[in-house]
């Protein structure tokens, strides 16, 4: 029984530690390793994305949201991502021209990443394993300014919804 519980207790710390996603390693849209520690101090919007999709749109929304919210202590960042319909096909290269000449991004881009599957980067194990499993692009996961995973929107969430925008000011404060 003993051992029962301190396995129990060994494995909630291991899930506990695992939703902080500060120390994972991710490459920048241009290759450039990097943590999220780079971020220290900020509420992230950690977001899903393809140049393919129905919701592609929500890069404006996105945009508009970091020109409103940086200042005050928000970050988005964009995960390309190629597993949901295949909507993300191209090159790191392709994908940042893309974002930057049809909605003139400027907020941190990310090479990118897988989501499903045995392949799944560290960062989408962490964030679904406390919020869920994402079910196709522009997925949005809110996390406090110490690393921690505190909700997911739906694709459905458009940037400037009340509920998303409610959610970042509880946590900006």
């Amino acid at each position: 029984m003993k051992h029962l519980l301190l396995s129990l207790l060994m494995t909630t710390l291991a899930v506990a530690a695992d939703s902080n996603v500060s120390d994972i390693t991710v490459k920048d849209i241009d290759g450039k390793e990097t943590t999220l520690k780079t971020y220290a101090g900020k509420v992230l919007l950690i977001v899903n994305v393809a140049s393919e999709c129905g919701y592609t749109g929500q890069y404006a929304g996105l945009q508009a949201l970091h020109e409103k919210m940086s200042g005050k202590g928000l970050a988005v960042l964009g995960f390309p991502c190629n597993d949901f319909g295949g909507q993300e096909p191209g090159t790191e290269a392709a994908i940042k021209t893309f974002c930057t000449d049809n909605y003139k991004v400027t907020f941190p881009m990310f090479s990118k990443v897988a989501i499903k599957g045995d392949a799944k980067h560290p960062l989408y194990a962490a964030l679904q394993s406390t919020a869920g499993e994402v079910g196709w692009n522009f997925e949005k996961f809110l996390v406090s300014k110490d690393g921690n995973v505190l909700k997911r929107f739906g694709s459905d969430v458009e940037p400037d919804s009340p509920e998303l925008m409610t959610a970042i000011e509880a946590a900006l404060k």
